[in-house]
């Protein structure tokens, strides 16, 4: 039986990627929402909040103790403890800690060939959305699904127009993946399979930084408002509410200036690794 949170939902302020101030934050809704869930919803909510221990463990490899996100489902105690198991080559139930985790810290340790053809954080993450679209939930698997595709597709397109290896660059094993890689048509063959690519073709083609992420985050808060719009007082509807509170969030604390600033900073970083097109030293 699916769960209805009439009081949580009906209490729930209105939201715009606009905002410059909020109720809540992404931490908040772990303390003030998450304990009201029943255990399933959790689990689906969790899937969220994976993502910040996705950077923890990578932190904890690289002995970077320092970068922890307290955020996430785990902390840094329970992390090194499984970590450690699964160095001596235990086994850990996917009830305790999530399989595609298991996954990836076996093959660090065992740097196992397939392993070794992505960098660390690709394979993380191609193992973490495969992860998420296997959840029961629709949409919740959905997003994840949606999220894969449109990063996918605005690398792709970055990409072929600096002449970079596009199969090199794309995360994941979908149809849409496989596409990505192989395709050489403009569309990538995709416009019959992916329903949004105009929209994406257009944000490919914005050429200042700050405004193409905030035109990215616009699609996906059109991709769940559209898509949550029958879901009333359901886990998707506050599903839907942590997504928009983290992208207000994150609007909030980097402004224009500052974003663009952030980014000459990477690539900076970045020029003295891998060849960088003269525009973006």
């Amino acid at each position: 039986m699916t769960s209805k949170y009439y009081y949580l939902v009906a209490g729930l302020p209105e939201l715009s990627l606009e905002d410059n101030k909020l109720s809540y934050t992404v931490a908040d809704f772990k303390t003030e929402f998450y304990p009201f869930l029943s255990p399933k919803d959790q689990q689906l909510v969790n899937l969220y909040y994976l993502k910040f221990d996705n950077a923890n463990v990578l932190a904890l490899l690289r002995q970077q103790e320092d970068a922890f996100d307290s955020r996430g489902c785990f902390s840094a105690a329970q992390l090194e403890e499984y970590m450690a198991a699964l160095k001596e080559g235990d086994t850990l139930p996917d009830d305790l800690f999530p399989s595609y985790l298991s996954t990836f810290i076996t093959e660090y340790f065992q740097q196992e060939a397939a392993a070794q053809q992505q960098l660390p954080e690709d394979r993380l993450a191609s193992l973490y959305y495969a992860y998420a679209m296997k959840c029961s939930n629709r949409f919740v698997a959905q997003w994840f699904e949606f999220n894969l595709t449109m990063n996918n597709v605005l690398v792709a397109l970055a990409a072929r127009k600096y002449k970079w290896d596009v199969a090199q660059c794309i995360v994941g094993d979908t149809a849409v993946c496989e596409a990505l890689r192989n395709s050489t048509a403009r569309d990538f063959g995709l416009s019959a399979e992916v329903d949004y690519l105009d929209a994406l073709m257009k944000i490919g083609d914005t050429e200042e930084l700050v405004e193409k992420e905030r035109k990215a985050d616009l699609l996906r808060w059109k991709w769940m408002e559209e898509n949550s719009c029958f879901c009333y007082f359901s886990i998707e509807r506050l599903f839907v509410f942590l997504m928009q509170i983290e992208m207000i969030e994150r609007w909030i604390m980097l402004d224009k200036e500052k974003g663009n600033q952030m980014f000459r900073q990477l690539i900076s970083n970045l020029k003295d690794q891998v060849k960088i097109p003269a525009e973006f030293r």
